[in-house]
């Protein structure tokens, strides 16, 4: 399935809020887990009967429900009956090629993001999308299969680490949010270190293989790019949001996210430019290479052309040629190519021309 845009024929033609799941399945199984909390007590479970996540809407302790595994559509679509979503959000939920975005409804607020990942042995990034709804006491993560870069946050929940404890769920989100644009930053450093490695390799080795490595890393960065950006639209749009659900004592903290966001893209935009610039100097080097070796052979051949001059004098049939039968000829016509070389060869040095 392509990287930058998801093929959406599935759903052509169908009515908005329409049910389907848009991506690759990534897990057989979906599976719901519970972290419910306050300052004092920590209740962490897994949901099997979708019944018992009734009693978790109207609790006055921070809940969060995350579902791995959105494949399913009948999960989602029951999940989505019970939260009271809206069925344009739950098709956002189902489409893994939704571009993130931040939405505002009359009970909380919708998020959809990228979680990135980098595959170290293919210098390349893949993405897994998380839909959030952030409620009164509820926050609700939807993910396409287990494994995320949350473990962090559940630290920091299971140990009372920090004032997560004794915020609600709309510090959780930003919790959330924070770890996601952290790794961002994360993997733009790996990729921007293995950039930087590029120069050296581009000027010791003129091999096609780096021209490889070259648009491999802009590529990347081009997904990153096309990721990202639309997080940070997405993050100007919340600071400007006018919601009950987010209290005034963690605006600061949300507005702290655009901070991260922009020393990410900014990195971003240094990368692309030291990539093009690497791709000129590959370049140069290469035409710098070819102008070395058609400089050496327009010396070469210059020097010869005298040398050939002589030889072509002294070698033709004549029964009188001057000299033909003089025993020492030829190590005088020798001599006189050597010295007319050797003359030849001090000009050319003399004006630099190698």
């Amino acid at each position: 399935m392509a990287r930058f845009l998801k093929t959406q024929s599935i759903s052509n033609g169908l009515p908005p809020g329409s049910f389907v799941f848009i991506g690759k399945q990534r897990m057989d199984v979906s599976r719901i887990t519970v972290m419910e909390f306050n300052t004092d007590t920590l209740q962490e479970i897994f949901i099997t009967d979708l019944k018992d996540l009734n009693k978790y809407i109207e609790n006055e302790n921070t809940t969060w429900i995350n579902i791995d595994g959105i494949h399913d559509i009948n999960l989602i679509k029951e999940c989505a009956e019970i939260f009271d979503l809206h069925p344009l959000h739950t098709e956002d939920i189902l489409n893994t090629g939704q571009r993130p975005k931040i939405e505002d409804f009359d009970n909380g607020i919708f998020f959809t993001l990228k979680m990135l990942d980098f595959e170290e042995d293919r210098n390349i990034v893949s993405s897994e999308q998380v839909s959030i709804v952030l409620k009164n006491n509820l926050l609700i993560t939807f993910q396409e299969q287990r494994g995320d870069v949350f473990d962090p946050v559940r630290v920091r929940i299971r140990k009372k680490k920090g004032r997560i404890r004794n915020q609600g769920t709309d510090y959780l989100t930003y919790a959330l949010i924070d770890t996601i644009i952290d790794n961002y930053l994360h993997i733009t450093e790996i990729l921007g270190d293995k950039i930087e490695e590029l120069e050296n390799l581009i000027i010791d080795n003129h091999s096609r293989s780096v021209v490889k490595k070259i648009n491999t890393f802009k590529k990347e960065i081009n997904y990153l790019s096309k990721t990202i950006r639309p997080v940070k639209e997405a993050i100007i749009k919340l600071n400007k949001l006018e919601s009950n659900i987010i209290s005034p004592e963690i605006d600061i903290f949300f507005k702290d996210l655009l901070d991260l966001i922009y020393k990410t893209t900014d990195a971003l935009d240094i990368y692309r430019e030291m990539l093009s610039d690497f791709f000129d100097l590959y370049n140069s080097l290469m035409n710098n290479r070819t102008n070395d070796i058609f400089k050496f052979l327009t010396i070469f051949s210059t020097i010869f052309i005298p040398l050939t001059f002589i030889a072509g004098i002294y070698g033709t049939n004549f029964d009188y040629l001057p000299e033909l039968h003089f025993k020492y000829s030829y190590f005088i016509m020798l001599a006189v190519m050597a010295i007319t070389a050797s003359f030849m060869i001090f000009v050319f040095k003399k004006k630099k021309w190698f």
